[in-house]
């Protein structure tokens, strides 16, 4: 008992004498020495940016070709995270989480945000847009401008829009060729009602599903058709669940680049500029080769017995066109006179 007393004096007698005289409190405090290491930790900017599509897509690598831009010319103070292939957020919750502030960016396709503002439903109008150059100058021109500012309504930041393609249809049943080949069919479609409407003109029924669990209902047969890129068929493998593809061109696919608001506006002046420019960059440069891009997935495709690729002549384009009319007059009530001239003056001008 007296041994653990007298150790007990020992510990205690070591401690009070550490810490009263063998410790100098202001010399510790002195010696700490300022680490701008730990400062550029603290300071750094983090921009996550989920998005549902694979890397080698147009907007795969339109990503990651901005987050370098933005590395490089603030850098490193601002870094872009890229989370593709709805690791993060799919394409149905990716929204909220945007709003949320719980990512600061994303990339969604343009019909994916018909729910929250109808207008955007001119994007998918049927044959709307016959040229890339008619796309850009929707993108640019008055659509474009008039779709960005009514996103300031919900407290977001319309960046750019970003090219994709131009959608083809694929089945697992027969060639879709004439629009009678689409009765009895079952198409997985982007939520968007003028979609939904062109597929039912054409004679299919319809289901909403996201991107990526569009491959595993094409797997089980719960559909046995879809519209898409030529380079999301591809990079999703897609093709080995589809018998034909149609290279249609009846509509075409782009995303559009959001930022949370309130993330953008506490970002400083210099580093809101760099990432305009960046963007601008990007978007141009994707307009280019995201037409390569599928050129090139088209290309790969047709040496693929997976799948057989069939092209529309006129005539039957002009079939399609015909059986599509009634889309636009049930649109224009929604999308308003307006848009609906403008996509008929673009339609004109690049015919």
């Amino acid at each position: 008992m007296k041994t653990v007393a007298a150790i007990s004096l020992f510990i205690f007698t070591g401690i009070f004498t550490a810490l009263f005289i063998g410790f100098d409190w202001s010399e510790a405090k002195d010696s700490v020495e300022y680490d701008d290491e730990q400062e550029g930790i603290q300071q750094e900017v983090v921009i996550k940016f989920s998005h549902v599509v694979a890397e080698n897509t147009p907007k795969g690598i339109a990503a990651r070709r901005f987050a370098s831009l933005v590395k490089e010319r603030t850098e490193g103070e601002v870094k872009v995270e890229i989370y593709s292939n709805a690791t993060l957020y799919n394409d149905q919750n990716e929204y909220t989480a945007l709003k949320e502030g719980h990512i600061q960016m994303i990339a969604p396709a343009t019909s994916k945000l018909t729910d929250y503002f109808p207008k955007w439903q001119v994007l998918d109008l049927p044959f709307a847009f016959p040229t890339y150059d008619a796309v850009k100058d929707a993108y640019e021109g008055k659509i474009g401008q008039t779709l960005l500012e009514e996103l300031e309504e919900d407290h977001l930041k319309g960046m750019t829009f970003w090219y994709s393609g131009y959608k083809q249809v694929t089945s697992s049943e027969e060639p879709l060729l004439n629009p009678s080949d689409f009765n009895r069919t079952h198409f997985r479609i982007m939520p968007s009602p003028v979609i939904q409407s062109q597929f039912k003109a054409l004679g299919a029924s319809t289901s909403e599903l996201p991107f990526n669990k569009t491959y595993k209902n094409l797997a089980v047969d719960f559909i046995n058709g879809q519209e898409n890129t030529v380079s999301n068929i591809y990079s999703k493998k897609l093709y080995e669940e589809q018998d034909h593809m149609t290279i249609s061109k009846h509509g075409y696919l782009g995303y559009v680049v959001l930022m949370n608001e309130q993330f953008w506006e506490e970002l400083s002046e210099e580093n809101q500029e760099v990432i305009r420019k960046a963007l601008q960059e990007t978007t141009d440069w994707i307009r280019r080769h995201s037409i390569e891009m599928n050129d090139a997935h088209l290309r790969r495709l047709k040496r693929n017995e997976a799948i057989e690729v069939h092209y529309l002549s006129n005539k039957q384009k002009e079939l399609w066109k015909q059986k599509l009319e009634t889309v636009y007059n049930k649109a224009e009530p929604v999308i308003g006179k307006s848009l609906i001239n403008e996509v008929e003056r673009i339609q004109e001008s690049y015919q």
